[in-house]
């Protein structure tokens, strides 16, 4: 009984993320810096983050 509860509830959350992305019309965004900024370097991909790897709240 808790494996059907389970599997209803996973059903449930994945229905609901893809209601989400039909309902927005655009494609999921990716984390900006990710693994790639992972050693704490400057990550030139993301204009968020600083120098230092840090998020910057000003931009």
């Amino acid at each position: 009984m808790e494996f059907l509860i389970a599997v209803v509830v996973v059903l449930l959350a994945a229905l609901g993320l893809s209601a989400g992305l039909i309902l927005t019309g655009r494609p999921p965004q990716n984390s900006c810096g990710g693994l790639a900024c992972a050693g704490g370097g400057r990550c030139d991909g993301c204009p968020r983050l600083g120098s230092g790897g840090v998020e910057d709240h000003d931009a």
